[in-house]
């Protein structure tokens, strides 16, 4: 989808601008993929621990995720 514009023309350098390429892209599809569903099944918080640290993961009533130490 283009950008709209308000009937001006871009620069030539703005136009030709590379976009941005994601290092990890290649590493993407062969991850594992968790639905949060499955994740919380029915709470809105869990607990994660990850070596010697504990996080706390909740899920708002605008359905974001928020990630605690």
């Amino acid at each position: 989808m283009k950008p709209q514009t308000s009937g001006q023309k871009m620069p030539p350098q703005a136009a030709a601008a590379p976009q941005p390429v994601c290092p990890y892209a290649d590493n993407i599809a062969t991850r594992g993929t968790l639905d949060s569903r499955t994740l919380f099944a029915g709470t809105d918080e869990i607990i994660i621990t990850h070596g010697a640290e504990t996080y706390r993961l909740r899920l708002t009533r605008q359905n974001r995720l928020i990630l605690t130490k």
